[in-house]
């Protein structure tokens, strides 16, 4: 079984509080990634709570974002539209639920890859990459460059760069 994971493809982060116009301009490469995909595909949602800008996260981010049940934290609209399963709510940038969920459907069926997709590049996708790695270090890790963006191009080619020496392959540099 072959696992894509589509990291908060949510409204603040592609034109909302933290939108940058290269999370928009990779919209209609997740859309293809997604449609073409032959496996299982999950997908996680950042999700704050009313007292965000007090938690620790909030005070090095003083951005209010991705709220649970605003428009921002909604995952974007044709991308929902094609996902079969809920997404993981997540409090931070890694999920260890993701984590746990990956290592017990591997348990029921063998995972062959992991690509990973989505926003930001230099903060989520990198931390569940990792965590991903971490917790099946044997299975090939991958991550689609042409399908992620950073909170600056700089940011999203270091964090690029950063993944190689962890044995994290990526793709369409």
């Amino acid at each position: 079984m072959k696992v894509l994971l589509v990291i908060d493809m949510q409204n603040d982060f592609i034109d909302g509080a933290l939108g940058t116009k290269e999370a928009v301009a990779i919209v209609p490469n997740v859309i293809k990634k997604i449609k073409e995909f032959d496996g299982v595909v999950y997908a996680t949602r950042d999700t704050h709570e009313e007292n965000y800008l007090d938690t620790q996260e909030g005070k090095n981010l003083p951005v209010k974002h991705c709220v649970r049940g605003s428009e921002g934290w909604q995952i974007q609209k044709d991308i929902q539209a094609l996902l079969k399963t809920e997404p993981i709510d997540k409090p931070t940038f890694g999920s260890t639920k993701l984590g746990e969920l990956l290592v017990k459907e591997n348990e029921k069926e063998k995972i062959e890859s992991i690509t990973l997709v989505g926003l930001c590049t230099d903060i989520c996708v990198i931390s569940n990459a990792m965590i991903a790695k971490a917790n099946l270090p044997e299975v090939p890790i991958y991550v689609d460059a042409a399908c992620c963006a950073g909170v600056t191009p700089e940011s999203h080619e270091r964090a690029l760069a950063a993944m190689g020496p962890c044995q994290i392959h990526v793709l369409n540099a």
